[in-house]
């Protein structure tokens, strides 16, 4: 039986546990972390599915890792699992001040119901010239992270709360290691090209609110939850401050109301901020750490900044397969 150890639990590491635990049975999987949910950064994300770009990675591989996770997340949203993963269905509007260059981005085919927003559903945003109207996914990791545990349990991986500091921690007890560790990694992996970028959100009793709205820009959106409306959003690099910054919180309820004025009647619920883990492309490959007389195969899987929950899946997969390739590696004979 293969050891692996994952590290990390937020959303990436466990959905990438989960996958290698169910679909390679001979493995024993441990998710090792000092923080797991609700301590994580995916529990401070809005989780709306909506990719965000990274420049330097082919746009089919975005795309297939889109369509991967949104196909993944559909199939839970038709199931009986559908509430305690809290994962729902959610339409609104993305709206831009001008129109941007391209119309109708490579993920458009992906989610349901895209179009160009007609004048007169833009009538409400009289600021604005260009929208794009779609149904999309909305997942809740405060339950979906709990509902990943509870999978990963029952195929047998397991959840252990300890601090990495150093992968030479693991190579005596594991035979693959999976780093999942966001950015942790800037020290884990010594990546100085991961950096922070900093997000504050808002979480409103709106209850009223049904609609997602996102400006292109990406600075404000308004993300309906199963109990709490999301505002957002701060987008600062390099910035590592982790207490709640009362201009940026009186910015966000600013914005949020200019694009959507019922919300002078919300109550604020709490203020959270969250580090988003971000790098030019994400990393995901394989190398070998090399520790005493033992050779160990390492799967990178970190970096995916704002977009995480966007493309978790798809990226896990991709994991998978590189751990089924280590084991092969490992194992000659085992052709997995």
């Amino acid at each position: 039986q293969d050891k692996v150890a994952v590290v990390g639990a937020g959303v990436i590491g466990l959905s990438t546990a989960v996958c290698i635990a169910e679909s390679i049975p001979s493995c024993a999987v441990t998710v090792l972390a000092e923080h797991f949910t609700p301590d994580t950064t995916s529990d401070v994300a809005a989780g709306i599915l909506l990719p965000h770009p990274f420049p330097e990675t082919p746009l089919h591989k975005q795309r297939c890792w889109f369509k991967d996770t949104f196909d993944h997340l559909l199939s839970i949203c038709n199931s009986t699992d559908a509430a305690e993963a809290g994962v729902f269905l959610l339409s609104g509007w993305q709206v831009f001040q001008e129109t941007p260059s391209t119309k109708d981005p490579y993920w458009s085919t992906v989610v349901l119901g895209f179009h160009m927003m007609t004048d007169a559903e833009l009538q409400r945003f009289p600021k604005y010239k260009f929208g794009q109207s779609f149904t999309t996914i909305k997942c809740e990791c405060s339950k979906y992270l709990l509902w990943l545990e509870k999978r990963l349990k029952n195929a047998g991986g397991q959840l252990h709360t300890e601090k990495i500091t150093g992968f030479e921690q693991l190579t005596s007890s594991y035979d693959i290691i999976v780093n999942c560790s966001g950015l942790g990694s800037r020290d884990l992996a010594d990546d100085q090209s991961l950096y922070p970028v900093r997000g504050q959100i808002l979480r409103v009793h709106a209850p009223w609110l049904k609609h997602f709205i996102r400006d292109g820009n990406g600075h404000t959106y308004i993300f309906p939850g199963i109990h709490s409306v999301t505002l957002g959003g701060t987008r600062q690099k390099h910035n590592w401050e982790m207490s709640v910054d009362e201009a940026d919180s009186s910015g966000i309820f600013e914005r949020c109301c200019e694009l959507e004025p019922s919300l002078k009647k919300s109550q604020v619920c709490s203020k959270l901020v969250g580090l988003r883990p971000t790098r030019n492309s994400l990393r995901l490959e394989r190398e070998f750490f090399v520790h005493g007389n033992r050779q160990v195969p390492i799967i990178h899987n970190y970096g995916h900044g704002g977009g995480g929950i966007s493309i978790h899946w798809g990226t896990a997969l991709e994991a998978t397969q590189l751990v089924k390739e280590s084991i092969n590696w490992r194992n000659p004979t085992s052709k997995l």
